[in-house]
């Protein structure tokens, strides 16, 4: 059976057909095309239609390779929504999380409704994108003209198939779900302007959306294709493609965003993980991924567009190879580096205010990158540790970022523990790990982890001798404690 994974990231999309051949999942890519947000009227914005009409253009390239029936399952980012109007049809473009129109949003939030509320009822994390915020600042108008309130992947299933769907791990972004009910949280609602009506019913992984309506094929010459509805937050899907065995390790999703965490079977969200702005995202088959955001290769990706794309991602790493080690570091988390200007001017002007060297070179920008999140990765192991009370003994290192072997090393020397780095299309494969469970051809995810084990290459990295790690993470903490963290 031929199943098709869309994933689509801030960067980028693509279409990817998996089945199983001599016990193994096969890969082959359909299809790939840029994806990320633009200015309008000075609103950062998505392309939905760019989107849409990208998967079309592969259903057809699919179709013309011989392929006549398919499953489909659609992830992208989270937290960001579409409002859909009584008439079936968007309100406006889908405005990007990193849109400045949430920099005071939390403040005003947490003015009405206390830190510790929201994090007994949701377990979220607290990143001013949030769905909450976004929404509590989203024109009013807009919100009582509203008939269904849709996560992205959610309105690209409707686009497709007519169905409406609240799919369960992008939901829980939204920091409004409510731990104990299981519901959208009322008080949550009303603070935004809200009510549970005006979202789509609850759909769990797994579950049919539909077949692609009628229309399409008038005008698109497409397979004849069964919508599945998969773990929809690109961060969920990627973890059911982490190949972990056992209870002794974590996770980190290594592209735009670094996600750092551990698959748990229930929440944690105590008064220390809430000191320690730890997120329960809601997983696929009943789990918790409790992990730490952290920024991730969104800095070096801002790094190499400044300098034109003169450097490849894998020259720029080379380069950073030749630089000496933690001699600079910077807060990665700090919110100035969210969406600035110009990211390689804010990296000098955090050094030059915290009074280290200034980077100037692609190599000693890469090498800042580099280094700063491997300390703040290894914090976050052993913050997890604590957290969790489980001793993790793996690491591993899913996403594009798998391909990065300074960072892995560098991760391993730090954490002292073992970094298995793949697969880099993890996402791509826990997509698919839904639809392969769906239609009855593996158990249960268990079963497919094992797959995925068995059908990808992944690189070992072994810790190093000879790294301070105390002595790094204190200059770390006493660089980044200066400046504020979103």
């Amino acid at each position: 059976m031929k199943h098709v994974a869309v994933d689509v990231g801030a960067s980028s999309g693509r279409l990817l057909l998996g089945e199983l051949v001599d016990g193994k999942m096969a890969l082959t890519e359909i299809h790939r095309f840029q994806n990320g947000f633009t200015k309008v009227d000075d609103c950062c914005i998505w392309n939905i239609d760019h989107i849409l009409t990208n998967i079309m253009i592969g259903l057809e390239k699919l179709k013309a390779s011989g392929v006549t029936y398919c499953t489909l399952g659609i992830d992208t980012w989270a937290v960001d929504y579409c409002l859909v109007g009584y008439n079936g049809k968007r309100l406006q473009e889908v405005v990007s999380y990193r849109d400045k129109r949430t920099d005071r949003a939390m403040d005003a939030v947490l003015a009405k409704f206390s830190a510790t509320d929201i994090y007994d009822k949701t377990g979220i994390q607290f990143l001013q994108f949030n769905s909450l915020y976004q929404l509590y600042v989203e024109d009013a108008e807009f919100k009582k003209r509203a008939e269904t309130v849709m996560m992205v992947p959610d309105y690209l299933g409707y686009l497709l198939t007519d169905e409406r769907v609240t799919e369960v791990t992008n939901a829980s972004s939204t920091q409004m779900l409510n731990l104990h009910t299981k519901q959208f949280d009322v008080d949550l609602l009303d603070l935004v302007g809200l009510d549970a009506g005006q979202f789509a019913r609850f759909a769990k992984p797994g579950e049919m959306l539909g077949k692609i309506a009628t229309g399409w094929h008038d005008r698109y010459d497409l397979p004849d294709c069964d919508v599945i509805v998969v773990a929809t937050h690109d961060t969920a899907s990627a973890v059911l493609g982490a190949p972990g065995v056992g209870d002794d390790w974590a996770f980190l999703s290594s592209g735009t965003w670094s996600l750092l965490g551990a698959e748990l079977a229930n929440p944690i969200n105590s008064a220390e993980a809430f000191a320690a702005n730890y997120t329960n995202e809601w997983g696929a088959y009943d789990t918790f991924r409790f992990l730490k955001n952290i920024m991730g290769l969104w800095l070096i990706q801002e790094v190499a567009r400044m300098q034109d794309y003169a450097y490849s991602y894998a020259e720029l790493a080379e380069l950073a190879a030749r630089e000496e080690a933690f001699a600079v570091l910077i807060g990665v988390d700090d919110h100035r580096f969210l969406n600035p200007t110009d990211m390689i001017a804010e990296i000098q002007a955090y050094c030059a205010e915290t009074g280290q060297e200034i980077p100037r070179t692609p190599g000693k920008l890469a090498r800042v990158i580099y280094d700063s999140l491997a300390v703040q990765y290894a914090i976050q192991i052993e913050q997890l540790q604590t957290l969790t009370g489980q001793e993790i003994r793996h690491l591993h290192i899913i996403g594009g970022g798998a391909n990065i072997a300074i960072l892995n090393q560098l991760t391993a020397d730090l954490t002292g523990i073992a970094v298995h780095a793949g697969p880099t299309e993890a996402t791509g494969l826990g997509n698919l790990a839904v639809q392969l469970i769906a239609s009855g051809e593996a158990k249960d995810i268990t079963e497919v982890r094992e797959l995925i084990r068995k059908s990808t290459p992944m690189t070992t990295y072994m810790p190093s001798d000879g790294v301070h790690f105390m002595e790094i993470q204190e200059k770390y903490k006493n660089i980044s404690g200066k400046q504020e963290a979103f």
